[in-house]
């Protein structure tokens, strides 16, 4: 059948809506006119949301892309040939960054006024990340790979670089504090790493995880004979880490007992074994952690004042994930290169719809759930990205308390809606993502596929 735009110019709108890039115009004020369903996927808008809006709708902190538009309308000069292409960051409806390659021709009318403006955007968000990401493991892997597990470019995980570095240039005693899961052991790691003890023992310990009697022969070792089950002696940690490092993380939970016999260690550089009656030198760095507050543990008279200013020379605070979530792709990334291609996965990338439901979670286990979220997604996943429907389920439906603040259109769709989102969903995966195929499964046109796809913030693969 021949398309007769003249005829039927609807034919030409759902051209447009059908194509992978956004496509927009503006009038001479810098108001959007129209809004493409390739924009609408891309940038999360609704052409309800955004038509009759100004152009710098799209702005952020750090994104001033379609704002240079309203200025290009002021001064045409600034596009020879009425012609302007740039690559620039915008703001997406749930805040996050998005990289996009645009071109925008300014339109005249007959006196050679500008009247406004037609442009198309293609999305090069994961083509940066990877670059940047590239970037980013071969600067740490430059630092003899000290921090290669701790990733992260945010302002608070540079900060925490920059303390893991000054503490590993001296030898105090420090104290990682953040909430669990926020790799308060692979700080420490990292410290051992780049001091001058690296090449000595590493060893650590979770002091909650023990009772008050196995700890004491833990740390400071027993002689044969010294309680029921001695049966020979035992080296403690602080002799086995002679020269290194000993990391000992919930500190925070220790009877003041225990307090005592570790503030004579510190102080005096020696142990006394359970049982034994002389002492033995010690020459360790000691690293401690904790999830709570110590100074308030301090104030309910659970940890003694001089055992905290002992252990507490130097600070370092991890910042819970939902304090740096511009880390999250990059993370995410690194944990599909360790747990999916790894193990043989073909998995290289996450989907749209995954992203924005990770970008919006509040991650209350922080990295540890995160990389227990990629983990599980690669045990599920069918195709060669990871999507919202193969996150766990806590990530996939988000709570009450979590839906009420998500900026996620998702939690918007009736039952019936994300019933067919699935049915969506499954159609691509079972076509390997060619939308020809699937509409015929589904037995809708293809132009009304691409439609639900952007509806839908369904992710293809072009």
């Amino acid at each position: 059948m021949e398309l007769d735009f003249k005829k039927d110019p609807s034919v030409l709108g759902d051209i447009v809506d059908a194509m992978a890039v956004g496509v927009f115009t503006v009038d001479a004020h810098g108001r959007f006119v129209a809004w493409s369903h390739g924009a609408e996927r891309i940038t999360g808008y609704s052409s309800e949301e955004v038509i009759g809006k100004a152009c710098d709708l799209l702005e952020g902190p750090n994104c001033k892309g379609f704002g240079t538009l309203a200025q290009l309308l002021r001064t045409p000069s600034m596009a020879p040939g009425g012609i302007c292409n740039q690559q620039c960051k915008v703001m997406a409806k749930e805040g996050a960054e998005l990289y996009i390659h645009g071109n925008v021709r300014l339109m005249t009318d007959g006196a050679g006024s500008v009247v406004g403006a037609v442009g198309t955007f293609t999305d090069l968000t994961e083509y940066v990340r990877a670059n940047e990401k590239i970037a980013i493991l071969q600067r740490q892997a430059a630092v003899d790979g000290a921090f290669e597990k701790l990733v992260g470019t945010s302002r608070p995980m540079q900060e925490v670089f920059r303390r893991l570095k000054l503490a590993a240039d001296s030898d105090v005693a420090v104290l990682i504090t953040g909430e669990s899961g926020t790799g308060k052991e692979l700080a420490a790691q990292a410290i051992h790493a780049q001091s001058a003890r690296s090449s000595k023992p590493f060893l650590a310990i979770n002091c909650s995880a023990l009772p008050e009697s196995l700890l004491e022969s833990e740390l400071f070792g027993h002689v044969k004979g010294s309680f029921t089950g001695a049966v020979s002696d035992k080296l403690g940690l602080f002799e086995a880490a002679q020269g290194g490092t000993l990391f000992l993380d919930e500190i925070g939970d220790v009877s003041p007992a225990i307090q005592v016999k570790l503030l004579r260690v510190l102080q005096e550089r020696e142990v006394r074994r359970v049982g034994d009656s002389r002492t033995r030198d010690v020459d360790i760095r000691l690293i401690t952690a904790t999830n709570r507050d110590l100074k308030q543990l301090m104030a309910d008279g659970q940890i003694r004042e001089d055992f905290y200013y002992r252990i507490d020379v130097f600070e370092i605070r991890l910042p819970p994930l939902r304090e740096r979530k511009e880390d999250i792709p990059l993370l995410a990334d690194c944990f599909i290169d360790e747990l999916c291609l790894a193990k043989g996965r073909s998995t290289n990338g996450i989907a749209r719809d995954a992203l924005q439901r990770m970008m919006s979670y509040d991650w209350p286990g922080n990295v540890r759930q995160l990389r227990n979220a990629i983990e599980h997604a690669c045990v599920t996943v069918s195709g060669d990205r990871i999507t919202i429907l193969d996150l766990p389920s806590e990530l996939r439906v988000p709570n009450d308390s979590q839906g009420a603040g998500l900026h996620d259109e998702l939690a918007n769709l009736s039952d019936d809606e994300l019933a067919e989102r699935e049915r969506i969903v499954s159609a691509l995966r079972q076509t390997d993502g060619n939308r020809t195929q699937a509409a015929k499964l589904l037995s809708i046109s293809r132009v009304t596929l691409w439609k639900k796809i952007g509806r839908y913030a369904i992710d293809v693969p072009d």
